[in-house]
């Protein structure tokens, strides 16, 4: 228990167990509820100083290790099932269904925005544009609201073409090896002490099984691609990204922003910011979470169930 969140552990679709965190408005119902989802190798904890301020504003913000991540993975209470890295699309996207619904069980009234950060910002893109499920079509009609954080779309220098095939074609018969896939934490934000305490995290390894990277980066290349054209036209979607992100590419952000045939749909793009806008100095931070907080209240009227037209 901490005075600014509820932990838990709860079970996922699968029984699963994953570790949860949830940041409650402080006065009174919550007036909307946010679902989290974070990026490759890292874990929920490192967003304590920004959910808070979700809470204060009467948002409920609910959170959790991701399969395969953080101390779902790593912690002495895990699954016996759960392995570091072992993870793919169809079973993230099943993840986000099933809190979706989770949420909308406990919070009956209350609209439900998801957010997702890397590649959960791509996650997140890709959670209304399925054709089959997961997610049904009524889990999507659930949602008032995406917001993605600089998604994983295409990555800003994309990995060899070579290494992508043998890795594609290797998870065939390995689906759960896993291999390095470092991300240099100087390119994460110009915060070097959250640089440094990435470095030093035990909850953070950087690999990835071959099925769990092959889905995340092909993944993100569909949606970009064909994918998108499945957006429902009545669902709100606001994307923000880093101009100097030299992890995921904001090109592709701006390439996906301007495909889309929505009736609400907006980009903002930080000059100079990094691939953490939420680590980010000099006042970035705080406007990259007011411009996010700012944009909920502002649908918070949105009706969900918005059909594909």
């Amino acid at each position: 228990m901490s005075s600014t969140f509820t932990e838990a552990w709860l079970s996922g679709y699968d029984s699963l167990k994953f570790y949860t965190r949830t940041y409650s408005a402080k006065s009174g119902p919550p007036k909307a509820v946010l679902l989290f989802v974070h990026g490759f190798a890292e874990h929920i904890a490192r967003y304590d100083h920004a959910f808070p301020i979700w809470a204060e504003r009467g948002i409920n913000v609910f959170a959790y290790d991701q399969r395969g991540f953080g101390r779902t993975a790593l912690d002495p209470q895990r699954s016996k099932q759960s392995s570091y890295a072992v993870t793919s699309w169809k079973e993230q996207l099943g993840d986000i269904e099933w809190w979706v619904k989770h949420l909308k069980k406990e919070y009956l009234e209350q609209p439900i925005f998801l957010l997702g950060h890397s590649m959960g910002g791509g996650l997140a893109l890709a959670f209304p544009t399925r054709t089959q499920p997961p997610p049904s079509e009524e889990t999507v009609k659930l949602l008032s609201g995406v917001i993605a954080s600089s998604p994983l779309l295409l990555q800003t220098f994309p990995a060899s073409k070579v290494l992508r095939w043998a890795g594609g074609k290797a998870r065939f018969i390995a689906p759960t090896m896993t291999i390095a896939a470092p991300v240099p934490v100087e390119d994460l934000s110009h915060n070097q002490v959250a640089n440094e305490a990435v470095a030093k995290d035990p909850l953070i390894v950087q690999k990835g099984s071959l099925q769990g990277l092959h889905d995340m980066l092909s993944g993100g290349e569909q949606v970009l691609a064909n994918d998108f054209q499945h957006w429902p036209r009545l669902l709100p979607v606001l994307i923000v990204h880093g101009t100097a992100d030299r992890v995921t590419s904001p090109k592709a952000s701006q390439e996906f922003y301007n495909k889309l045939t929505v009736e609400d749909k907006k980009i903002s793009l930080y000059e100079g910011g990094y691939h953490e806008l939420v680590q980010e100095p000099d006042g970035v931070k705080e406007k990259f979470i007011e411009e996010m907080i700012s944009w909920v209240e502002a649908h918070i009227g949105t009706q969900p169930g918005s059909a594909r037209l």
